[in-house]
């Protein structure tokens, strides 16, 4: 089975942990596309609109960096997911041919699904923070992973 094709928001919300976690100083792009393992231009590309919404700002200078600007506690996941999901759909549809009478039906099933998906989604991501991420104890992984 084929996995996910966007990782915004796991490496938005692994790099938001991470400088919650090192609170006082700034991490540098290198330091965290090393700590997330991807590329440091797909880190500051994710880093964009975590900037814009005022979650971030980065520090000029030789011990400069990222630092992360509102308190991990006050942060739900469900922010970050829609500033990473910006509006996209979550099951990744597609336009079928508008001629389709099976493709106009089945667009506008998918549409209403994922809308009550991305709800589901926004319910969930909202009962936690990035705070409840730094502590939480590691879980064991499922058997066969």
């Amino acid at each position: 089975m084929a996995g996910p094709t966007n990782t915004r928001f796991a490496v938005a919300v692994h790099v938001l942990t991470y400088l919650a976690g090192v609170e006082g100083r700034a991490a540098s792009s290198d330091e965290l596309s090393s700590s997330t393992n991807v590329n440091p231009v797909y880190v500051r590309r994710v880093l964009g609109p975590l900037r814009a919404a005022g979650l971030v700002r980065s520090r000029p200078g030789p011990h400069g960096g990222w630092e992360l600007t509102i308190d991990a506690r006050r942060l739900p996941l469900s922010r970050v997911w829609q500033l990473m999901q910006d509006g996209h759909p979550v099951l990744g549809l597609h336009g079928p041919d508008p001629s389709c009478a099976v493709g106009r039906r089945v667009q506008a099933a998918l549409v209403s699904l994922d809308s009550r998906v991305a709800g589901a989604i926004t319910a969930e991501l909202e009962r936690l923070t990035l705070h409840d991420l730094l502590v939480a104890e590691p879980s064991p992984a499922p058997p066969g992973v």
